[in-house]
C-alpha cells in the first residue's frame, strides 16, 4: 500500500497514528534515502505513544530507548554500521522482548540488516516532486488492526 504525504507534518502524523494503535512487540523497519522522513516518522511514533522527551536520531548512539510512554520505544539507526557489526548487536533481544520490556522497535536503515524478525511492518519512505513524500507500507507476517487500516484508508482517500 502506498500513501502520499504532503510534508513532514503528514509524515509525523502517520507516526502518531502508528504509536497510538500498534501493540507491544511490533517491529517497524524503515528504509529510504537521507532526509526521506525516517526520524520524523519515529518522532511521531513516540508522540503517539505519549513519550514527552525529545526523540532524536540515534545515528551515533545506535540505540535510543524511551520507556515513559504507553509502551517502550526502541529506536535504532544502522546507518554507520557494517553487516558484521549489526549481527553483533543481537537485535533480536529487542523484538523478542525477553531481555527488555516488550515495546515497539523502529529500525532506521533496516536494509543493512542481514536478518529480519519473523513479523514486521516495512516502511519505505521516498521523496517526490515539490517536497512531497511517499511511504510504501508492506506487512510481513504482520496483522494491521482495523483501526489502523481505517486511518490508512483515510490517508489514501484524502
Amino acid at each position: 500500500m502506498k500513501i502520499f504525504l504532503t510534508d513532514a507534518e503528514a509524515t509525523r502524523s502517520l507516526g502518531i497514528i502508528l504509536g497510538q494503535y500498534l501493540s507491544a512487540n511490533s517491529v517497524i523497519l524503515l528504509e529510504g534515502d537521507l532526509g526521506a522522513g525516517k526520524t520524523t516518522l519515529v518522532q511521531g511514533l513516540g508522540e503517539g505513544l505519549g513519550i514527552t522527551e525529545p526523540i532524536v536520531s540515534p545515528t551515533f548512539t545506535l540505540i535510543n530507548e524511551y520507556t515513559t510512554g504507553r509502551l517502550p520505544l526502541y529506536h535504532l539507526d544502522l546507518y554507520r554500521l557494517e553487516p558484521q557489526e549489526i549481527a553483533a548487536l543481537n537485535l533480536e533481544t529487542y523484538w523478542e522482548g525477553f531481555e527488555v520490556a516488550p515495546g515497539i522497535v523502529a529500525i532506521e536503515w533496516a536494509d543493512r540488516m542481514s536478518y529480519q524478525p519473523h513479523s514486521y511492518l516495512s516502511l519505505h519512505l521516498s521523496h517526490e516532486e515539490q517536497g512531497n513524500r511517499q511511504v510504501e507500507i508492506t506487512c510481513h507476517n504482520f496483522v494491521i488492526n482495523a483501526e489502523i487500516m481505517a486511518l490508512f484508508k483515510h490517508y489514501l482517500d484524502s
